[in-house]
């Protein structure tokens, strides 16, 4: 599987949200560890991957009325 692994720095210039905003809003609450991004080698650097965050903001987009659950899943409501 070939995925693109993204900085914290490098996702904010592809979505155009502050960095600082995605680790302290987005990250654990839209964006899950183990789905959107991973700790390489169990330390404190994380890496987000691209593939799985852009389809799920295209996603999103249709789907105006869900709500992200913490296992990854969504609640259509």
């Amino acid at each position: 599987m070939n995925n693109t692994y993204l900085t914290t720095e490098e996702l904010s210039d592809r979505i155009k949200y502050d960095s600082r905003t995605i680790r302290q809003c987005l990250k654990d609450s839209v964006l899950i560890e183990g789905k959107h991004y991973i700790r390489p080698f169990g330390g404190r650097k994380i890496l987000y991957i691209w593939e799985v965050i852009e389809e799920d903001m295209l996603n999103s987009a249709h789907d105006t009325l869900s709500i992200p659950m913490a296992g990854g899943g969504v609640c259509h409501g």
